[in-house]
């Protein structure tokens, strides 16, 4: 519904998502930030590609090396191949070899970690393996443990564990790290490499949700990169005070190349200035290219349709309504 704004705009008013940031209708979960997972923490990752993986993982294998914290991370790639390590910490370049040697960064191989004598994944075995690390973390002098692993493998392939044992996993990692004060964990996977049934089964085994870290938030709009579809979301309220930040992070997510799409469905209010600011980005794209708002509530297509979408070219409604679609793990 569109309304007066007392800076001389026109506004509207989604519906007000759950704490959480799900329709009413959905599970409850916790949804964080990865720098803003604490302990007790079992939380899921399903990502849609490298990149979403890489900003959310190595984000949370250095915010551990950072703060003291020991970081357990059960692959088979090597330690200087881990997400974010390729990157200075605090302005300097990370020693793997320091972090590893005096225990603060274990990197476990599947085989140690949770795979029996014939090679098959043994749920229990990896609870067991991610108990001990935490059991002796404290006696090392660590105050906190960041556990992680990426179950893609174990989903995918010949020799693929059934949803029942994956199930059973999450439930021992889950008993694992819930009750602790010290432990927290991310559970990854590749959407890409499961069904959205065993996404979903998967996903309520975990009571937070993790994603990328905001590209901005000030307390009134929050702005966070999107993977699948490529974007971003808008959460809060866009005015003039912000359409310098939002023009600065539609210019740099549109260097990717590909169609951009901004996810509304948590958007409150945006101003006629903010509507131009859209529709001037999108006149600035290839003839064949359009910016995409995708989970449009009734109430912010009305006002669009008020302004009239012939005088925002190049502005396109995409997918669903706002919280009218499943959302996979996220």
């Amino acid at each position: 519904m569109g309304f007066p704004n007392p800076g001389g705009g026109v506004g509207w008013t989604g519906p007000a998502p759950t704490p959480d940031g799900h329709s009413m209708d959905a599970p409850w979960f916790a949804k964080r930030p990865v720098s803003d997972v604490r302990p007790g923490d079992h939380g899921w990752l399903a990502y849609a590609g490298a990149e979403e993986r890489d900003r959310v993982i190595g984000t949370f294998v250095r915010e551990g090396l950072r703060h003291n914290e020991k970081v357990v991370y059960v692959t088979d790639a090597p330690a200087d191949g881990l997400p974010g390590l390729d990157r200075p910490l605090d302005g300097h370049r990370i020693d793997v070899g320091a972090y590893t040697r005096i225990g603060q960064l274990r990197v476990i191989s599947r085989a140690d970690a949770c795979l029996d004598r014939r090679g098959a994944f043994e749920p229990a075995m990896l609870a067991d393996t991610l108990g001990r690390e935490l059991g002796g973390a404290f006696a090392e002098g660590f105050r906190a443990v960041r556990l992680t692993t990426d179950h893609s493998w174990a989903l995918s392939g010949p020799g693929r564990a059934d949803l029942a044992q994956m199930l059973g996993c999450e439930h021992r990692v889950g008993d694992t790290v819930a009750p602790s004060t010290m432990a927290m964990a991310i559970c990854q996977v590749d959407r890409r490499t499961c069904s959205g049934a065993e996404l979903l089964a998967l996903r309520d085994t975990h009571e937070v949700l993790i994603e990328v870290d905001p590209e901005f938030d000030d307390g009134v709009l929050r702005i966070v990169r999107t993977f699948e579809p490529h974007g971003l979301r808008l959460e809060g309220e866009l005015d003039g005070a912000r359409h310098t930040v939002l023009a600065e992070r539609l210019a740099a997510v549109n260097r990717a190349g590909r169609r951009v799409h901004l996810d509304v469905a948590r958007l409150r209010f945006i101003d006629l200035g903010g509507l131009n600011l859209l529709a001037q980005h999108a006149l600035a794209l290839p003839a064949d290219e359009a910016l995409v708002l995708d989970h449009l509530a009734p109430d912010v297509e009305n006002v669009i349709e008020m302004v009239g979408w012939r005088r925002l070219p190049g502005l396109v409604r995409g997918a669903g309504a706002a919280g009218g679609t499943e959302d996979l793990g996220r």
